[in-house]
C-alpha cells in the first residue's frame, strides 16, 4: 500500500466512522467497533508498514531486493508513524481543552 492510498484510508475511515445514513451526524461509539477499532487498526497498519520495511532492508542485505523498494517501504512506514503521532497529539489537546472546561 503507498503513503497516499495509507494517507486516504485513514481519512476515508475517519470521515465515515460512526455516520448513520438517515441523519448523517456521527454518533459516539457508533458502527462496527467505533473508535476503539479505527484506533487498533491504525496501531496495526503501522506496525505492518514497519515490518515490511524491516523485511526489505533484510532483503536488500542478503541481496534479493532492490535499494528502491526499501526506500519505498521506510518511507511509508515513517509517514504512517507520524500521521499516528498527529493523532495522538489531536487526541491529547482535545482531552485538555475537555478537562479544562467549565461544569
Amino acid at each position: 500500500m503507498t503513503t497516499n492510498a495509507f494517507a486516504a484510508g485513514a481519512y476515508a475511515a475517519i470521515q465515515n466512522m460512526g455516520r448513520t445514513p438517515a441523519s448523517g451526524i456521527a454518533g459516539a461509539g457508533a458502527g462496527e467497533g467505533g473508535f476503539t477499532q479505527l484506533l487498533s487498526s491504525a496501531l496495526d497498519g503501522v506496525a505492518e508498514a514497519g515490518k515490511r520495511a524491516d523485511g526489505q532492508a533484510m532483503a536488500v542485505a542478503s541481496g534479493k531486493a532492490n535499494v528502491v523498494d526499501v526506500v519505498t517501504a521506510v518511507a511509508e512506514s515513517e509517514t504512517a508513524l507520524q500521521t499516528l503521532v498527529a493523532v495522538r497529539d489531536r487526541v491529547i489537546s482535545a482531552y485538555e481543552d475537555i478537562m479544562r472546561m467549565q461544569i
